[in-house]
């Protein structure tokens, strides 16, 4: 028999259950650890059994092969229920377009799972698939993510596509990788012994290795250390006196769009011509087909940023002041969110990017974009500072128990002599601990669903009609976007990218004599266009958060009905039907 005490705090537990464990119970048919990294098969795997969970919102298709073969594919995410994909404004998010860069791709399967899991569930998520539509591609780079998920690697190699490729323009392919000489699976540092050398190791914590004084001593003389850096594990497989200079790829995919394209001898790694990879060419061909697509993420790793264009300084002035302030507005609310990440412009803040993905989407396409840098070495000490080398190596020892280094060997070298090998391996930086993952994607998503919540989202504010004479009507259309997005960029607008907006007024026995857009709600004059004013091309679309105003002259008996529709490319049409009868 319960006490009263008992019974109270059961019924207390009861009561407060659904509010505490409220975003706990975002259970779904598919359980996916999210603290764990997954090789191409598996991420194959997760996709088409997310797609077999959940057949009314998500699809997939394979769009193309990438250079060795493997599928690329996209996922798209929508509710034929509110409207067929093609009518609704719709969302890119691509990753791993760099090999290396893993988590990318986990947080784009991340992104899939927690929109199908909180649909129905989480209201305002609910309203965004509804109003939406995604398209996923977790992996650009299939075969560098599985070249660096099997074969040794250090945390930045296997970055490129794995098309054989002559890096070193000796005529030989690929001939010159690096070594996994001490073992353990992945590329480290090598040292080579020098009784001249530049480092000696630590007495303390023999894993440093120290820079020596370079002053001299009281007596002139100056200490020498024993060690010298001899770059990344490995040796000269093709004698030409270098090492690890010719591997596998050795091209960046990330160089190859058209937008701003430049040949190698300018961008490095750009390739023949812009989209001569196939995975790069299957994209493209597949984003031209898709006009709706008002938004555009692309993850990257690391460093915690968040990225637009321009690549470069001579594109800055094509960024007008209005699609600053929407960039702006985005990248500031994702710096809230992203603890230790930082909106950033391309070239002035990291490097300059020729025939970049995000440029090519945002100035050839007029799409706002950004590219995600995931994880940040200052989410690691939980205060927003760059942890120093002791800090960084107190943190890999007491969280991490020193699973991402390797303890140093002394090796022979046939071209060095004795080395030193070890260090970090492949799991030791630019992507976050698998503890740390399911945050990092989650931050990363949350950012991404905001900047999809910005897409136009367009209503018919007012619409009026006058008797300006005997069957003669002025009728004023006012129509709202209540997004930030613009339904038209302003480098859309100048640059006529893609189709400009349309406002139709029809009607059985309707005559529109001319039409034109007003200087505001209140006007009493328009710009009249010269053709065709029952269909008004509106090229500069309705802006975000604002306001614009139309007015039509038509001919027609009282009584009778018309239709007002306005549509475009990158937002759901509206319509709505109205009777030529004065307004009292």
């Amino acid at each position: 028999m319960r006490t009263l005490p008992q019974i109270l705090g059961l019924v207390l537990f009861v009561a407060l259950a659904p509010r505490a464990l409220g975003q706990q119970q975002l259970s779904g048919p598919v359980d996916i650890a999210w603290n764990r990294f997954y090789d191409y098969p598996d991420v194959l795997r997760i996709a088409r059994t997310l797609t077999a969970a959940y057949p009314n919102l998500l699809s997939i298709e394979e769009i193309g092969r990438s250079a060795l073969g493997r599928p690329l594919i996209v996922v798209t995410l929508n509710n034929p229920r509110t409207g067929s994909a093609l009518s609704k404004p719709a969302m890119w998010i691509d990753g791993n377009i760099h090999g290396n860069e893993i988590q990318a791709t986990e947080t784009v399967l991340y992104s899939i799972d927690y929109l199908c899991r909180a649909y129905g569930n989480v209201a305002p998520l609910t309203e965004l698939v509804d109003q939406s539509v995604f398209y996923f591609m977790p992996s650009v780079n299939p075969d560098g993510r599985a070249n660096w998920f099997q074969e040794q690697n250090s945390p930045h190699s296997s970055r490129t596509g794995m098309r054989p490729t002559d890096e070193d323009r000796d005529g030989a392919l690929d001939e010159d990788g690096p070594e996994d000489l001490d073992g353990d699976g992945s590329v480290g540092q090598m040292w080579r012994k020098d009784s001249m050398g530049s480092h000696r190791r630590n007495q303390r914590d023999p894993r440093i290795l120290e820079p020596v004084p370079t002053e001299p001593r009281p007596d002139g003389s100056v200490e020498r250390g024993e060690w010298s850096p001899a770059g990344r594990e490995g040796i000269d497989n093709d004698g030409d006196g270098r090492v690890n200079e010719d591997g596998p790829g050795g091209y960046d995919m990330n160089r190859n769009w058209p937008g701003d394209w430049q040949p190698e001898h300018v961008e490095d790694g750009a390739g023949e011509f812009p989209l001569c990879f196939p995975e790069t060419q299957a994209i493209a061909t597949w984003i031209l087909a898709h006009p709706n697509i008002a938004a555009a993420q692309s993850y990257h790793n690391a460093g915690g940023m968040i990225l637009r264009g321009p690549g470069v300084e001579y594109r800055e002035s094509e960024y007008s002041s209005g699609d600053r302030a929407t960039y702006d507005a985005i990248a500031n609310a994702g710096a809230e969110m992203l603890p230790g990440y930082r909106p950033m412009v391309i070239y002035k803040d990291l490097y300059p990017v020729h025939g970049g993905f995000v440029n090519w989407v945002a100035e050839s396409l007029g799409i706002i974009s950004f590219t995600n840098e995931l994880w940040t070495d200052k989410r690691i000490l939980q205060n927003g500072n760059e942890p120093s080398t002791e800090e960084m190596t107190r943190w890999r020892d007491r969280l991490l128990f020193g699973q991402t280094t390797t303890a140093w060997k002394e090796l022979p070298h046939p071209e060095f002599g004795t080395v030193l090998v070890g260090g970090g391996n492949k799991w030791s930086s630019r992507i976050p601990p698998p503890f740390m993952l399911e945050e990092e994607a989650h931050r990363n998503f949350a950012f991404t669903a905001f900047h999809a919540q910005q897409m136009p989202l367009l209503r018919f504010q007012a619409i009026t009609v006058a008797s300006v004479g005997t069957n003669l009507w002025a009728i004023t259309v006012e129509i709202a976007n209540d997004h930030r997005i613009p339904t038209r960029t302003n480098r859309a607008s100048d640059k006529h990218i893609g189709m400009a907006d349309r406002l139709t007024l029809q009607g059985m026995g309707l005559t529109v004599l001319s039409s034109g857009p007003m200087p505001q709600r209140l006007a009493t004059t328009f710009d009249p266009v010269r053709f065709n004013p029952d269909v008004l091309a509106v090229e500069g679309g309705i802006p975000g958060l604002s306001v614009r105003s139309f007015r039509f002259i038509a001919q027609g008996s009282p009584l009778a009905t018309a239709t007002v529709r306005y549509t475009g490319e990158k937002f759901k049409s509206i319509e709505s039907s109205i009777t030529l009868t004065p307004k009292p």
